[in-house]
């Protein structure tokens, strides 16, 4: 293995999900040349060499690459860069989110494309758009009150809002990442209270309410600041847990 093949591979974080890690050193170094189309990955052992991972880290990873088409493997030849990558895909999977950092990066996608399509959505929104978002809210707040995640029912919350946008290239994308977008498996209902569900349903329902509420009253402004409210606050509470696990509590 040359020294520029290992520098390659230097910066991998050795972040709690190792796979991710060096999957995103591998997408970085294809993306930006490093590792050209068509030119040969160094072989399994020499990766384990260079990042001090373990073989099954580095073989997932290459599996991971894989499956989007960026790599292609010839038998007795090892792995190659794709020669045609483009057109790139991109897409989050929930083996994606084994990380709470992961999940904060999903969370920052979300705002990025959710507060804009939200005032969007109140300005275009039809009655029938409507009472869709208001059915799929009321499926989320009876699956929480029965104990389950909830995801698909939020999921399919926050697709409704996209939807009311009347642009079909929010949700071809948020269908793209599917349930991954809404990482409820961090939060554990089951290992809630009775009382401490109740807290958490109601603090949910007040912020998607005032989603609602302000698309229903065409309040563009309104709109923006209650879906970058909602996903702020779950930002932070994530953050939170992130930090309550690195201190061992």
């Amino acid at each position: 293995m040359t020294d520029y093949e290992t520098m390659l591979f230097d910066a991998i974080p050795q972040a709690p999900n190792l796979r991710s890690g060096l999957v995103n050193t591998l997408i970085a170094q294809i993306e930006s040349g490093d590792l050209a189309p068509g030119q040969r990955l160094p072989t399994e052992q020499e990766i384990v060499a260079a990042t001090g991972v373990s073989r099954t880290v580095v073989r997932e990873a290459l599996a991971a690459l894989r499956a989007r088409g960026l790599i292609t493997t010839r038998q007795g030849l090892g792995a190659f860069v794709a020669k045609g990558p483009l057109p790139r895909t991109f897409s989050i999977l929930p083996d994606d989110l084994e990380s709470i950092d992961e999940v904060l990066r999903v969370l920052e996608l979300r705002m990025g494309i959710e507060v804009e399509a939200t005032g969007l959505a109140a300005e275009r929104r039809s009655d029938a758009a409507l009472e869709q978002m208001s059915s799929r809210l009321d499926a989320l707040e009876a699956a929480v009150r029965a104990g389950e995640p909830g995801s698909e029912e939020d999921f399919g919350f926050h697709r409704a809002i996209l939807a009311a946008t009347r642009n079909a290239n929010f949700t071809r994308l948020f269908d793209t990442f599917g349930s991954a977008m809404i990482p409820r498996q961090w939060t554990r209902l089951d290992r809630m209270t009775v009382p401490e569900r109740e807290k958490y349903l109601a603090r949910m329902q007040r912020e998607h309410r005032a989603i609602l509420a302000a698309i229903e009253a065409r309040d563009v402004n309104a709109a923006r600041r209650a879906m970058r409210s909602h996903l702020t606050k779950s930002y932070a509470r994530f953050a939170t847990l992130r930090d309550k696990a690195e201190c061992g509590d």
